[in-house]
């Protein structure tokens, strides 16, 4: 007989079966089906990819548009003055602990992935809308161009669209904290256990599901990678799903000891250790080709942004736009879920607009010197023949052009092994975060699901992601993002929807109120949401 003070008895007791039964058994098919059949899965996937980005591309870059004029208008509207919790109630973290944290988990293991490798691609496949010949000066720009606009206030705003219903009703209405809590505005806190809300989460889980996945099978891609290249280590396929496997199980243990303790660390470490990386490479870099080239890159994105942000190539194939503009936006589309629901976690006490402009200005201003530095010293050093980039690339794949780009500076093998003990350090925020997400995901909304729940979701994400990589690869991760992705593109609109009809009724207490937060009055049963206890 279990105890009650078990670790497997709080496992069980704090289960929603519903929702987990569901995740664990699709997320269990997937891993068998993959390991069984993994060139045939991997087809499958690859043509029903190609049939969301030709039939419903309209979908992911007009939710994406709308998303962003939105989330504009609460930063600089009346709406930014609603405070998620008590009208007199501090932010529970710091300005520091909370914009590192928001960026370690939302986006930061994707940027030290396709930081050196997407403007060097663009150099190469230049993007429609640029028009310049293939390794040209004028490719070499509109490559960090559109670096810029993947990576830009665009890829925040899904965070945003789904943390803000869950924090307001969560911390205000005493909603549970799950994705769920977002249609709140149409059915009400008390009808949350309904079967549209089961739905959600269970959506929520799937699409959550695919966004991790694909995280920890890039950044687990590059760890690989960097070994053999670095070191001459080749593991193969087994090893490849034992060590990814294994490192996301270890790391989801080690660090499950509560946000502060855990996330919030290592998170502002990441920080430090990205900011003096960058600082590095500009200085040791070409620093002149940098900023000319990335000053004219800024330029054109801001110039450009509307027409880039609604472009669909309808006159032709857009089999550019779908392998890239398409595939962010549905990778970030499949991370809402959980960065939305992680974000939301951390925001108590802060205003929309504070939360909303720490993702969207901050977040924005912290990684454009990361791509300048690292598209402009790739595309300089292939220009140069300093370092055989393309070349480099065609080889090992992808996933290897941080370490030429770092061995080709002064002190190369130093910034080449911190290169790439960041990346292992972000693979630990991507794991945790994501598995604390799923663990509220699967509990009914607890905010500090147990370590067993946390653990048995990083063997599983690390297991598809591990698989992910040995089956399709590249190809493989950009499906898995683009087919999860798209419920949470729709469900986004509805998230919306519900904001505008909530906040709009909030919208004549904020001139009324002295404390200017949008707070129903203190007799409110639906005043105040329940504390987060410290970790």
């Amino acid at each position: 007989m279990v105890e009650n003070n078990t670790p497997i008895k709080r496992f069980i007791d704090e289960l929603d079966f519903t929702i987990f039964g569901i995740g664990f058994s699709v997320s269990l098919l997937a891993i068998v089906v993959f390991f069984t059949n993994p060139t045939a899965s991997a087809n499958a996937m690859g043509q029903i990819n190609t049939f969301l980005w030709t039939e419903y591309m309209w979908v992911y870059i007009g939710t994406m548009f709308l998303m962003v004029m939105f989330s504009l208008w609460l930063m600089v509207g009346p709406w930014g003055r609603i405070k998620l919790g008590k009208p007199d109630e501090d932010p529970e973290f710091g300005l520091l602990s909370y914009f590192s944290m928001m960026f370690s988990a939302g986006i930061a293991a994707g940027i030290v992935f396709w930081g050196p490798a997407e403007a060097l691609s663009h150099y190469q496949t230049v993007p429609p809308l640029i028009g310049g010949e293939s390794q040209s000066a004028t490719a070499a720009v509109g490559a960090i161009q559109y670096t810029l606009f993947h990576w830009g206030i665009s890829y925040w705003v899904p965070y945003l669209i789904v943390a803000l219903p869950i924090a307001y009703y969560a911390f205000r209405k005493d909603a549970p904290m799950r994705v769920s809590t977002l249609i709140a505005p149409f059915v009400g806190v008390d009808k949350l256990d309904g079967v549209l809300a089961k739905g959600i989460d269970i959506l929520a889980v799937f699409a959550t599901i695919g966004g991790i996945a694909t995280t920890l099978g890039f950044v687990g891609e590059q760890f690989l990678t960097g070994l053999t290249y670095n070191f001459g280590v080749s593991i193969g396929d087994t090893g490849t799903v034992l060590v990814i496997t294994g490192l996301t199980v270890a790391f989801t243990a080690s660090v499950a000891l509560g946000v502060k303790k855990g996330i919030a660390r290592i998170s502002r470490f990441n920080m430090g250790v990205f900011a003096v990386l960058t600082a590095m490479t500009f200085l040791l870099g070409p620093t002149n080709y940098i900023m000319n080239t990335g000053l004219q890159a800024m330029g054109r994105y801001f110039v450009g942004f509307l027409e880039m942000s609604l472009y669909t190539n309808a006159t032709g194939s857009g089999e550019w736009v779908g392998n890239w503009t398409v595939f962010y936006w549905a990778w970030v589309f499949s991370w809402a879920p959980f960065g939305g629901l992680f974000v939301a976690r951390i925001s108590r006490g802060r205003t929309i607009r504070q939360v909303v402009a720490t993702a969207l200005v901050g977040s924005t201003v912290a990684t454009t010197p990361w791509f300048l530095t690292m598209g402009g010293s790739a595309i300089f050093f292939e220009r140069q023949n300093i370092a055989p980039m393309l070349e480099m690339v065609a080889e090992h794949g992808v996933a290897v052009s941080g370490f030429p780009l770092f061995g080709s500076l002064p002190f190369g093998g130093v910034l080449s092994a911190v290169f790439l003990f960041l990346v292992v350090t972000f693979f630990i925020t991507s794991a945790d975060s994501s598995t604390l997400a799923l663990g509220m995901l699967t509990t009914g909304g607890k905010q500090h699901p147990s370590t067993v729940n946390r653990v048995i979701w990083g063997a599983l994400m690390g297991g598809l992601a591990s698989l992910l990589i040995v089956g399709g690869g590249i190809d493989a991760l950009r499906s898995s993002a683009i087919i999860t992705g798209f419920p949470f593109a729709l469900i986004s609109v509805i998230a919306i929807a519900g904001m505008l009809r909530e906040f709009h009724q909030v919208e004549p207490l904020l001139s009324g109120t002295s404390d200017s937060t949008g707070a129903e009055p203190a007799s409110s049963p639906n005043r105040a949401g329940s504390s987060i206890d410290d970790d």
